[in-house]
């Protein structure tokens, strides 16, 4: 396994040609060549490309054997969306009374080990979690991100969204669960929770969107969740959106909170990549199973 780097050994030109580069505003070309002028060459900006590549080894903070939780793969019907579905679903093992369920929404290139160890997390931390696989209609996770990104692009964006509704009704409506909803989304994943809130309206008890895009501020009044949105201070892409975001969702009396971790990258939270700040992450993580405690339970 690869050593572990930080955001620091990088320069921040890279990173930004990174962020272009997993989001597909940038060609791996694009951003060989890009990495190449920072960083003096080629061959260079090639070992910068793989260093940032994520390391799915890194990405257990509660390992699948952890006594604490049970998990399994479950199916589940999407009839407006692709027909059905498949997730990764944990909770704590020893659970006798039904819990608040938390819908965990990956990034742009479906349910890696990263995303699953977070499932793992929120049911250690008693909740039922589920991690649903956008790329389900494709045969699923394909094993590498940069496959699972251009898997991605191929889906339609509304039929996701009803595939992310499907979830939510299947949480909903499932024996381990009060019916209590909250969601947590990450980067793609971050946008869904907005649009989640302003979707479901009451039917979505909390969301945290991890530097995720804003909705369209005309659709704010929609919105009844209690939302905490979890910024990086150096996302200046995902964060100019959230300024007239805030803006509308005080002054339609929302319950909204902000909190922008200065210093750190777009995917702090994601501890496969060198973007990962453990402070911001683990502070960040502290606070929406906190808020979460506060919105879905009593």
């Amino acid at each position: 396994m690869k050593k572990r780097r930080s955001a620091k050994d990088f320069p921040q030109e890279i990173l930004k040609l990174f962020d272009g580069y997993v989001h597909g505003f940038t060609s791996r070309r694009d951003f060989l060549e890009g990495a190449a002028k920072v960083l003096g060459g080629g061959a260079a900006a090639v070992a910068a490309l793989d260093a940032l590549k994520p390391q799915y080894a890194w990405a257990e903070q509660v390992p699948r054997d952890d006594a604490r939780i049970r998990q399994e793969y479950v199916a589940y019907p999407s009839p407006d969306g692709s027909g059905e579905m498949r997730g990764y679903m944990a909770m704590p093992a020893g659970a006798t009374a039904p819990l608040p369920a938390v819908l965990v929404i990956h990034e742009n290139r479906g349910l890696n080990p990263y995303i699953e160890d977070v499932v793992r997390r929120f049911a250690a931390a008693d909740f039922v979690a589920l991690g649903p696989d956008a790329l389900t209609p494709l045969g699923g996770y394909p094993g590498n991100d940069d496959e699972g990104r251009e898997m991605q692009r191929q889906l339609d964006r509304e039929v996701m969204m009803e595939d992310w509704l499907a979830a939510v009704r299947f949480l909903r409506d499932h024996e381990s669960t009060t019916g209590r909803i909250g969601a947590v989304g990450f980067c793609y994943g971050g946008g869904v929770v907005n649009q989640l809130a302003v979707r479901l309206g009451d039917g979505l008890g909390a969301g945290v969107p991890f530097y995720g895009s804003a909705p369209d501020l005309a659709d704010v009044p929609r919105i009844t969740a209690p939302i905490m949105a979890q910024l990086a201070g150096l996302d200046d892409r995902v964060n100019a959106g959230y300024p007239e975001y805030e803006a509308a969702m005080e002054a339609a009396g929302k319950d909204f909170t902000v909190h922008v971790y200065e210093g750190v990258n777009h995917g702090f939270h994601n501890d496969t990549t060198p973007r990962y700040d453990d402070d911001a992450a683990m502070l960040a993580q502290d606070r929406t199973i906190a808020f979460f405690n506060q919105h879905l339970r009593g």
